[in-house]
């Protein structure tokens, strides 16, 4: 909030007058905010794989506490603590992994002009780290899946972002459209928790991070068929 202030107080506004204002129906702002994947195909792919990475960093992440109570019996491994602390650790080690990555990647990414690789290699390491938790339910497991999350994750966010900003199609709704872009994020969120309940409850953690892995593959290589950039 304090740094929207400037742009409230110093951008001057310069409002049309009453009788030319279009009146504001629920059609015209819904084609405000529709962007055609015909026309701009590019733009559409990059939604899609936005919105597959992110659902399964959410998937990933969701039941990470109760698959360290539940799986891996992290009181029984660690006498006097709980689960919470063991997701306290991996948070630490994803957060920490996630900013120093996100840089690095970023600079990997502008040096070699290059975007859609990196973006694949990212999302492979999601779905390897999501692979491992399917196979091997341990705490070194749990550690390592963290690791690969949090350098996958990071690399993703600075890349992607870049990539997301040589598609946007007109440079007079960029503001609108980087919106439009953002709800790929969103969504995943509240979408994760409502598919990954069903996983776990029909087929275990397994099943979930499976399905996790799938998702994270599949947003890394629909990347390729974006044509517009390397």
């Amino acid at each position: 909030m304090v740094l929207t202030l400037p742009f409230v107080l110093r951008t001057p506004d310069y409002p049309l007058e009453a009788e030319h204002r279009e009146p504001l129906t629920w059609g015209q702002l819904r084609r405000a905010y529709w962007v055609s994947p015909r026309d701009y195909p590019d733009f559409a792919w990059a939604w899609v794989t936005r919105f597959l990475v992110s659902l399964a960093i959410a998937m990933g992440t969701l039941y990470l506490l109760y698959f360290l109570r539940d799986q891996i019996h992290y009181a029984r491994l660690f006498p006097g603590q709980t689960a919470s602390d063991g997701l306290l650790i991996l948070i630490v080690i994803y957060t920490a992994g996630v900013v120093i990555t996100a840089i690095v990647g970023g600079m990997i990414s502008d040096r070699l002009g290059r975007r859609k690789m990196i973006v694949t290699i990212s999302g492979t390491l999601i779905a390897a780290a999501a692979l491992l938790l399917t196979f091997v339910e341990t705490w070194p497991a749990a550690i390592g899946a963290a690791v690969l999350f949090e350098v996958g994750f990071g690399a993703y966010l600075a890349v992607d972002q870049a990539l997301i900003t040589q598609v946007l199609p007109a440079a007079a709704d960029r503001a609108k459209d980087l919106g439009v872009i953002n709800i790929a994020i969103v969504c995943p969120s509240a979408l994760g928790a409502l598919l990954a309940a069903p996983l776990v409850s029909l087929g275990g953690y397994p099943t979930l991070f499976a399905a996790t892995a799938v998702i994270g593959f599949l947003g890394s290589v629909l990347v390729w068929r974006i044509k517009s950039v390397p």
